[in-house]
């Protein structure tokens, strides 16, 4: 009993020192190496991320039997000590100890001692063993989950429809369409399609010759990371695979901080990778459709888009992202909807704070057949799986723009809120690990797991910056009637890659006052007090640019279409001192002083109005 606590306790019990010392001995070393490597934290943390790895999970399976060999022999052997104590005392020269006498004594009364002393060293043996097989059962979870979320699947393969999503956008079509000779085909299409204020071909690198597809460099493990997420509703049945959601998270390992740059699904004439067969198909260089079909294109059209049917999709929108934004964008990680509400109950729900009230009349009911209206008033809220999908997701009486802060909101949420330690209760492991790789598919090497794993717990959840690329300033919407048969945005590849570059800039002191805006965490709404109704989304995205979370309240109304002659910032509540950092931000940003303003229908702590005199706010070259 005494060697299953610590193995050697039942030898030294027995009175054998010498023997309990040599049990002890590897335990002893083993304890003091593992206490040394944890005292240091960043040491800690680096050897548990270094488990999560398909190959140190074999490796503890090993140990983990190892180490239960040993200590059962250990347990065996001080049995055998206390069985055979008085002949191995008198051989040794010496007596059982006292209290070796005492404990035996009662087993001879019985008349049972064989007996009784083997059961006591079976139910010694079943105690230690089931500890070694919980950890087994761990270990065997981990490695599935691993090995599943890694594994190469594919995902709108031919045969799998690539549409709009709606069925309001021009769609690619099947590969039969597009074959490799159609390069003149889809010129025209790209012509017909792209207005006036279409990015040139100037603002794009050369495509070059027709070669294989490039491949991102591998992450080092120490640098910056940048991630694309992406999610789908792709259900059983669809004839279509659309990428609605496309978010690229780029993680500075110096400072925790994380920015989130949010590009609209209905993005049209995107740049697509230099140096590509596809960028050579397409006229200059520029995909014709909406981008969230483009995994999709490129699954159906192997002879412009190279790699497996598990790459080539992922391939083809990490490349057309990266040379949107400007940056390499190695990995990818996919998750669905449907599979991310099951996470998202299993892990107990989520609390979200909504900043602005959620309204859409036309939600599609869970099976599809009918809408109903959604409603999520402002606050912190607590959330199912499927309130914080819908949340996610709600649109029509909103715009894309804010879904994908809110979507944005969702990730922050689910990172601040999720408890390691609640992810280990066995009564929901296995459920969880199966939701996880049903959800979430990756092509991060499993290998690197424990590198992703230590950036992670270095993120600082108060320094992640929100970016959405919405119009006038980084996309042009269609025109008024063009829009009415098919939406579509052409985005300013120059303007973005500038406002990557300011996001990802190392200048200290604008990222000491995005990290104090932001820990603020300020609702500021922007308003129009002139005509002209599109300077408030300007201004709301240079102010968000700068860490205030700025936005333009859909349901609000706005003041458009009065005549402000300045720039107004109303402080609601006690805002101006609780929020103090903010208002002076705003202050000095705009030259004025904040007036103090009671309105229990405004959930906002500060509202700009924007007015004619208010100075047309660029940001700031990098």
């Amino acid at each position: 009993m005494f060697s299953l606590i610590f193995p050697g306790l039942g030898q030294l019990y027995a009175g054998r020192t010498a023997r309990a010392l040599a049990v002890a001995a590897p335990a002893i070393l083993a304890v003091a190496l593992l206490g040394g490597l944890l005292t240091d934290r960043s040491t800690r943390t680096s050897l548990v991320a270094g488990l999560f790895s398909p190959g140190a999970l074999q490796l503890v399976l090993v140990l983990d039997i190892l180490v239960g060999l040993y200590r059962a022999a250990a347990v065996v052997d001080a049995w055998r000590i206390v069985r055979h104590g008085g002949a191995g005392a008198a051989s040794a020269g010496r007596r059982p100890s006292r209290a070796l006498v005492s404990w035996r004594l009662p087993a001879i009364r019985l008349g049972g001692v064989r007996d009784l002393s083997l059961a006591g060293l079976l139910a010694t043996l079943l105690v230690l063993s089931l500890g070694h097989v919980a950890l087994a059962r761990y270990d065997r979870i981990a490695y599935d989950t691993i090995v599943g979320i890694t594994t190469p699947v594919t995902f709108g393969a031919p045969g799998v429809g690539a549409g709009s999503g709606d069925g309001t956008a021009a769609s690619p079509g099947s590969s039969a369409a597009w074959s490799a000779g159609a390069a003149g085909a889809s010129a025209a299409a790209a012509s017909a399609t792209a207005p006036a204020s279409a990015v040139p071909a100037s603002a794009v690198p050369s495509a070059g010759s027709a070669g294989a597809q490039a491949v991102s460099a591998a992450w080092n493990g120490v640098g910056r990371l940048n991630v694309l997420l992406v999610g789908t509703d792709h259900r059983a049945g669809d004839v279509t695979f659309n990428t609605d959601t496309m978010i690229v998270a780029s993680i500075d390992p110096s400072s925790g901080a994380v920015a989130m740059f949010s590009i609209p699904r209905d993005t049209e004439q995107a740049p697509l990778e230099p140096g590509t067969p596809a960028a050579a198909h397409f006229a200059g260089g520029l995909y014709p459709f909406r981008l969230n079909s483009l995994w999709s294109y490129a699954q159906q059209n192997p002879g412009i888009f190279p790699g497996s049917d598990a790459t080539r999709g992922a391939r083809a929108l990490k490349g057309a992202l990266g040379a949107l934004l400007g940056i390499d964008i190695p990995y990818e990680v996919m998750v669905d909807f449907s599979g991310f509400q099951q996470v998202v109950d299993t892990l107990g729900g989520a609390m979200i704070d909504v900043q602005l009230p959620v309204q859409d009349y036309s939600f599609p009911s869970p099976d599809d057949r009918s809408d109903v209206k959604l409603y999520i008033p402002p606050g912190f809220q607590y959330m199912t799986g499927a309130q914080a999908l819908e949340y996610a997701r709600a649109r029509h009486q909103t715009n894309d723009f804010d879904r994908a802060q809110r979507q944005q909101r969702v990730i922050t949420s689910m990172r601040q809120e999720t408890d390691v330690l609640a992810l280990l209760d066995p009564n929901r492991l296995d459920t969880l690990s199966g939701e996880l790789r049903s959800a979430i598919h990756t092509d991060f090497p499993a290998a690197r797991i424990p590198a992703l794993l230590t950036l992670m717990a270095k993120v600082d959840t108060t320094r992640v910056h929100s970016y959405v690329f919405t119009p006038p300033i980084f996309e042009t919407e269609c025109p008024p009637a063009a829009c009415r048969v098919h939406y579509y945005l052409h985005p300013d590849v120059a303007a973005i890659q500038a406002a990557v570059r300011v996001a990802l800039s190392t200048d200290e002191a604008a990222a000491a006052s995005r990290a104090a805006l932001a820990a603020e965490g300020a609702t500021v709404w922007v308003e129009a007090g002139t005509k002209d109704a599109t300077r408030a989304g300007a201004v709301s995205d240079y102010l968000d640019y700068l860490g205030v979370g700025a936005v333009v309240p859909p349901q609000h109304g706005g003041r458009a279409g009065s005549s402000e002659a300045t720039t107004v910032v109303e402080a609601f509540g006690d805002a101006a001192t609780r929020l103090p950092v903010t208002a002076r931000f705003l202050e000095r940003t705009f030259g004025v002083t904040i007036v103090p303003r009671s309105d229990p229908g405004v959930t906002a702590d500060f509202v700009v109005i924007v007015g004619a005199a208010t100075p047309n706010l660029t940001l700031p070259s990098p």
